[in-house]
């Protein structure tokens, strides 16, 4: 049986002189293009630019909550198979015998600050205690939140949105393509990974769009990353130095300003443009050991100083309840509620006053007794047990919204960052094995994660628990959580080094990954070439700075609470077409790994025959 040799021919036409000497004309002026007409619309019109882009954000939600929830289960489920089956787990990365790049230090290292590093300072603390007070089981109304009860649920869907699932999202698209570019010598771009499925038309227009939509999802994934960092970046420095003009003093608890955002974004973003042109990105490996030695330190801190019993008893509970209920959590989508669908759920004395109650029975964000408190005229003259019934049949509606709201921003999230942290993975990653790539790249960091919130953040539900923190850890914003904690366990001059040692690592975590995104752009947009000019650097540093800055304040026009509201639109309106390039990716990985493995059997047929 003769089975032909699979496609590597990739030719993508970059050009030969000029500005845009090396790259590809196309693929640059359509991302610049897009990427420009976002900021001229959310710095000319940012009121309209916020509202349009909340609105998209929720029809596509609504329309694509349960697409989001069951690929992404899917694609744990297929990287376990992979891993799982010998013949797939087996093949190496590169040439046979090729030993690693990189050592398991370096390499964990690096793909723990690239994939997770800002998002653990941001959510280390705010993610548990945000879920230990709202969550489904909290939502259907068996349990109260932010009691003893709720935790085991609240860390259940914290491992959820930080474990198995979030990695494997990376993995998908790093070990596509690393295996393309290290098996079959392709350029190390996105478009590679679909060359089983599409072979010559990857070459034209088709090719071109699929690297489109992989830049477009890198700025948008990278801008929201950042826009937290940043956030969380001036809540340090306040605590550092009291200064309030970076602060928005107006609400319950102070919280980053605009100005404060602004000039935060701006000083990052000079030295993550720095740092690229300088060639320091080169120095990635050593700037991540550094990143993982300082979080070995917070994280002692809160072994030593803070709630470690009760962390490690959460951690084992937390992890077995987790895996119990992965099925369900990997293919448990919830739909929206309509009016009517609702109208025909609550009892007869209420059907009348349907429109009145719908709003607040369908809630995420609210309670029983906010619901109640909420009643007007004839529906608060309801008796008790109706205002229950109503409010209970409203279940699903209130389950949707918490899950578009939480787990589904966070698959869009992973997905926005997945060329990005895809594509630095399959970098560091020459040499190994399939099934050591899955093992190392989904369960070992998931692990760390899970450690890093149960210890981080159990500290933080504990002081909350037992009374110590007096509700001002939760009163404070997602972004100050971990500095109002550790102003709970320590003080004096220990808790000022340990604040000072957190600004610096959000600022290196966050330089690191600005800088990496720059250089990962300019690598897609130049067919996959790792060496690119300084002025496009350059010029997409600037152009990430504006996309960020424009969306933050356009997230705060019109008196918006929340800063990152435009940016997190965005970035979900921008993930979905990506989304479905990594199924396509999934179906490309399963065909080469098959074919391939054919043809070694073929091959090693024929040489026993000869």
């Amino acid at each position: 049986m003769h089975i032909k040799p699979p496609f590597t021919e990739i030719e993508i036409k970059r050009a030969a002189s000029g500005f845009y000497k090396g790259h590809s004309v196309e693929i640059a002026l359509v991302s610049k293009i897009s990427m420009t007409l976002l900021v001229i619309w959310a710095l000319v019109w940012p009121a309209n630019a916020n509202g349009v882009l909340g609105s998209l954000n929720w029809r596509l939600l609504e329309d694509f909550n349960a697409f989001y929830i069951v690929i992404v289960g899917f694609f744990a489920f297929f990287l376990f198979v992979v891993a799982a089956l010998p013949q797939t787990g087996k093949r190496i990365m590169g040439t046979p015998g090729e030993a690693p790049e990189f050592s398991n230090f370096s390499w964990f290292s690096m793909m723990f600050g690239a994939g997770l590093g800002v998002g653990l300072m941001v959510f280390a603390t705010a993610e548990p205690l945000g879920l230990w007070g709202s969550n489904p089981e909290i939502l259907k109304g068996g349990i109260a939140g932010n009691s003893a009860e709720s935790l085991q649920s609240g860390y259940r869907y914290t491992f959820l949105h930080y474990g198995f699932h979030a990695w494997a999202i990376y993995v998908v698209t790093g070990l596509s393509l690393a295996y393309y570019s290290y098996t079959r010598n392709m350029p190390l771009t996105i478009r590679s990974a679909l060359t089983p499925l599409f072979g010559k038309y990857v070459n034209g227009f088709f090719g071109h769009v699929v690297d489109i939509l992989g830049v477009v999802a890198t700025i948008l994934g990278v801008s929201v990353t950042i826009g937290f960092g940043v956030s969380q970046f001036i809540d340090g420095l306040y605590a550092i130095t009291g200064a309030e003009w970076m602060m928005d003093m107006t609400g319950e608890a102070p919280a980053p300003g605009t100005v404060g955002l602004i000039a935060g974004l701006v000083a990052i973003m000079g030295m993550s443009i720095i740092s690229a042109v300088s060639g320091v990105g080169r120095g990635v490996k050593y700037l991540s050991n550094l990143n993982l030695v300082l979080s070995i330190i917070l994280l002692l801190v809160f072994v030593i100083f803070g709630s470690f019993l009760f962390a490690m008893t959460t951690y084992g509970t937390a992890l077995v309840d987790y895996i119990l209920h992965f099925t369900q959590l990997s293919f448990g989508p919830h739909l929206p509620m309509s009016e009517a669908e609702f109208a025909a759920a609550i009892p007869a004395e209420a059907a009348p006053l349907a429109d009145s109650l719908y709003s607040g029975a369908t809630n995420a964000w609210g309670s029983y007794e906010a619901f109640q408190g909420g009643l007007e005229g004839e529906a608060a003259a309801l008796s008790p047990e109706v205002q229950q019934a109503v409010y209970a049949a409203g279940t699903e509606g209130r389950l949707f919204g918490w899950q578009a709201g939480w787990t589904t921003f966070y698959w869009a999230w992973w997905i926005a960052f997945s060329p990005f942290v895809g594509l630095f993975l399959a970098r560091i990653s020459k040499g190994r094995s399939v099934r050591e790539f899955i093992v190392g790249c989904v369960f070992a960091p998931a692990m760390v994660c899970f450690a890093w919130m149960t210890i981080l953040g159990g500290t933080a539900i504990d002081l909350e628990l037992t009374g110590g923190a007096e509700g001002t850890i939760i009163a404070a914003s997602n972004t100050a959580k971990l500095f109002v904690t550790l102003g709970q366990m320590i003080s004096g001059k220990f808790l000022s080094v340990i604040t000072v040692m957190c600004v610096v690592l959000i600022m290196t975590f966050l330089v690191t990954s600005a800088d990496s995104g720059i250089l990962v752009m300019n690598t897609i947009m130049s067919g996959g070439d790792q060496e690119t000019d300084n002025k496009h650097k350059i010029i997409w540093g600037i152009i990430l700075t504006l996309v960020i800055g424009t969306l933050l304040i356009a997230g705060k026009t019109n008196g918006g609470a929340d800063p990152m509201e435009a940016l997190k639109s965005a970035m979900i309106i921008g993930a979905l077409p990506f989304t479905m390039v990594m199924g396509l990716m999934c179906a490309s990985l399963t065909k080469a790994l098959y074919r391939d493995g054919l043809r070694e059997k073929h091959g090693a047929a024929a040489t026993a025959a000869e």
